[in-house]
């Protein structure tokens, strides 16, 4: 299975993406009280770290809303995973219990201020890319009641081979791939464009998966040197 951004490179060198593989896993829908501790620490890390800060002076958001302009995003309606993650924990909100590993990984998303996101492998269709979107890309919104919606002209999405898998880049996931209880293997996909520890937000979500899904990870990583990885 391969996973390209060579579409993109050229116009966001500076995007790297990380791919975890997950395997084994055991997911739940509840969150166990191990694993919400960790969540609940992170959460008040991130307050201690940005409370009173503007969301644009935030290093990894700020990278995440230039790359949004890039291809056309201007509105404050459309903005990355992260910043969503960010702004509701400090407004005092908890992360939004889903099941262990979407949970685990916006831990990380939280901690590292990456993108993340991840599919199901079972219900994906390879090859993988970062690509701009092309006409008849099929898109049914994972938050809006499994509509369809298909991404506009010039997009950065994340698709496979028979539909979009997230639009607006990390805006918002599909809802035929999404990981459920009952997934024991996920693709995850780690996000940077120009800032932050990349390797370092891999390693802890790759402990976090050992230590509260029971999964065995492999990782690789495509950037504007290797746009295209096997994984």
């Amino acid at each position: 299975m391969q996973l390209s951004i060579a579409e993109i490179v050229p116009r966001f060198p500076a995007f790297r993406v990380a791919v975890v593989v997950a395997e084994g896993l055991t997911l739940s829908g509840a969150r166990p009280p191990a694993l919400d501790a960790v969540i609940e620490e992170r959460e008040a890390a991130c307050r201690r770290r940005w409370q009173g800060m503007e969301l644009s002076t935030i290093p990894g958001i700020a990278a995440w809303r230039e790359a949004y302009k890039g291809f056309g995003i201007r509105k404050t309606s459309y903005r990355s995973a992260v910043e969503r993650l960010v702004k509701r924990v400090l407004a005092g909100e908890r992360l939004p219990v889903v099941n262990t590993l979407v949970d685990l990984y916006n831990a990380v998303s939280l901690a590292h201020v990456f993108c993340c996101g991840a599919d199901d492998l079972d219900k994906v269709a390879p090859p993988l890319a970062f690509r701009f979107s092309r006409p008849g890309d099929s898109f049914v919104d994972m938050g809006a009641e499994a509509a369809e919606d298909p991404p506009k002209e010039g997009e950065v999405v994340y698709a496979d081979s028979r539909h979009v898998l997230c639009r607006r880049w990390n805006w918002r996931q599909d809802a035929r791939t999404g990981i459920e209880p009952r997934t024991t293997r996920a693709v995850v996909t780690m996000q940077a464009n120009g800032w932050g520890d990349l390797d370092a937000a891999v390693g802890d979500l790759v402990a976090l998966v050992i230590a509260h899904a029971g999964g065995r990870c492999r990782v690789t990583v495509a950037d504007a040197a290797k746009p295209t990885v096997s994984l």
